[in-house]
C-alpha cells in the first residue's frame, strides 16, 4: 500500500472539518475515498466521493482501508470493534467511549487485531506549548507539587444545546462538559502529569442551561507521590479563563493568554527548606518567558501520524488504548459527585456504566432540535 484509503464516519461539525483538510491535501499519501452519514442526503456535495448512510456498510465495502470515527459518543465503540474485525484502521474522535467500561471493551477488542492501527484524536498533544511544558516537568520541575487548571471558557449556548438530538444527554452523550468540551484537557492533564490516584469531583448539572448533565464543574485531585490539584471547567462562565498553572519542587509553570512562563528557582524549594538557617527567606527565583510556535492543523498533525503509522510502522503520537485515561477522569469527577465522595483510581467502570443506564432510563429530557450556524466551529480547538 502506497496511499491510505481513508473514510469519514459522522459528517457533523468534525466530520466535515476533517474532510475539509484532507480534500485541501494536509495530508500527504492519503486519499479521502468515502464519507458516511444517517442523513444521507447532505452527502450529495461530497461527489464523486463514495457515500454511505450506515457506518458498518461503509466498514464492510472495500471502499476504504481506515477510517475516522466522528460520530455521537455511543458509536464509537461499536464502530470501533467492527472496524478491528474487518481490518480496517481506525482513528477515533473524542471521547474514545462513552464511558470506561465501553472503552475497556474497544481496548479488548484491539488486541484480537495487532496489525490493525488504532489511534485517538487528541491533537492537543501536538501542540509546541504543551510539548514544551512536558518537556520542562522532565527535565526542570522537580517533583510535581501541584497542578491548577481552570478551564472555563468552553462557553456554549443555549442553541449550541438545541442543535442535535443527542447533545446534552446521558442517552446521547454519557456527559457534559467533561466528556465533550474539556476531553482534551483532561486527556492533556493525565498526558502531562500522569493519572491521579483519587478525586472528588462536584458537578452541578444543567446550572446554566436547559439540560440534564454537568455544565459547572470543580474536580479536586490527589496523586500518588502526594501531589495534589484542582480542575474547574463550564460552559456557562463569559469570558472565561483558562490557565494551567504546574508547581514543582523546581519552579513554577504558568500558560495563559497564549504565553507560557516558568518562575525557576535557583535551589530545589525542598533542599532550601532544610538547609536555610533564616525562617523567611526562600528560593531566588528567575521569570523566563518560554517562546512557542503555534502549531498547524493540529488534526491534520495527528491524521498524517495515523497514515504514517500504517504506511511506516511509526509511533502514535495518541495511541487508541490511552483515550480511556480522559474517560475515566471525566467518568469518575461526575460519578465523584453523583455519590457524594472521594473515588480512588482506577474506578470501577462497571459500576459508572450501572449508574449511567440509570439515568438514561430516568431521563425526562425532550429536545427541540433546531439548525444552528456553525461558522465558528474552529475557534473552539486551541484550548
Amino acid at each position: 500500500m502506497k496511499t491510505v484509503k481513508l473514510g469519514i464516519i459522522g459528517m457533523g461539525n468534525i466530520g466535515k472539518y476533517h474532510a475539509d483538510y484532507l480534500l485541501n491535501k494536509k495530508v500527504s499519501r492519503c486519499e479521502l475515498a468515502a464519507v458516511c452519514d444517517s442523513n444521507i442526503a447532505a452527502l450529495e456535495r461530497f461527489r464523486p466521493l463514495q457515500i454511505f448512510g450506515d457506518g458498518h456498510q461503509l466498514i464492510q465495502s472495500g471502499a476504504v482501508d481506515a477510517v475516522i470515527i466522528a460520530t455521537p459518543h455511543f458509536q464509537h465503540t461499536t464502530l470501533g470493534i467492527a472496524a478491528f474485525e474487518n481490518g480496517i484502521h481506525a482513528l477515533v474522535e473524542k471521547p474514545v467511549s462513552s464511558h470506561k467500561a465501553d472503552a475497556e471493551s474497544l481496548i479488548a477488542a484491539h488486541q484480537n487485531f495487532p496489525e490493525v492501527v488504532f489511534a485517538g484524536m487528541f491533537q492537543l498533544r501536538t501542540e509546541p506549548r504543551y510539548q514544551k511544558i512536558r518537556k520542562l516537568i522532565q527535565e526542570d520541575l522537580g517533583q510535581l507539587v501541584r497542578v491548577n487548571w481552570i478551564n472555563t471558557d468552553w462557553f456554549r449556548t443555549e442553541a449550541y444545546y438545541a442543535s442535535s438530538g443527542w447533545r446534552a444527554t446521558w442517552k446521547g452523550e454519557g456527559g457534559g462538559v467533561l466528556l465533550n468540551q474539556c476531553l482534551h484537557n483532561l486527556d492533556t492533564l493525565q498526558w502531562l502529569c500522569g493519572m491521579p490516584s483519587r478525586l472528588r469531583g462536584f458537578c452541578q448539572l444543567g446550572r446554566f442551561h436547559q439540560i440534564e448533565v454537568e455544565d459547572n464543574v470543580t474536580a479536586y485531585l490527589e496523586w500518588a507521590n502526594g501531589a495534589t490539584g484542582s480542575f474547574i471547567s463550564s460552559t456557562g462562565e463569559a469570558p472565561g479563563t483558562n490557565r494551567l498553572e504546574i508547581v514543582g519542587t523546581r519552579g513554577t509553570l504558568v500558560l495563559e493568554n497564549n504565553k507560557l512562563t516558568f518562575a525557576r528557582n535557583a535551589v530545589d524549594m525542598l533542599e532550601f527548606s532544610r538547609t536555610a538557617t533564616q525562617g523567611f527567606v526562600k528560593p531566588e527565583a528567575k521569570v523566563e518567558e518560554i517562546p512557542f510556535a503555534n502549531a498547524e492543523v493540529p488534526h491534520a498533525i495527528v491524521t498524517q501520524n495515523f497514515v504514517n503509522a500504517i504506511l511506516d510502522g511509526k509511533p502514535l503520537i495518541a495511541p487508541g488504548a490511552e483515550g480511556i485515561h480522559s474517560v475515566e477522569l471525566a467518568n469518575a469527577m461526575v460519578f465523584s459527585s453523583l455519590l457524594g465522595q472521594t473515588l480512588e483510581l482506577p474506578m470501577d467502570g462497571s459500576a459508572w456504566e450501572k449508574e449511567l443506564n440509570r439515568l438514561i432510563v430516568n431521563s425526562k429530557v425532550k429536545k427541540n432540535v433546531v439548525k444552528v450556524a456553525t461558522d465558528d466551529f474552529a475557534s473552539s480547538f486551541r484550548k
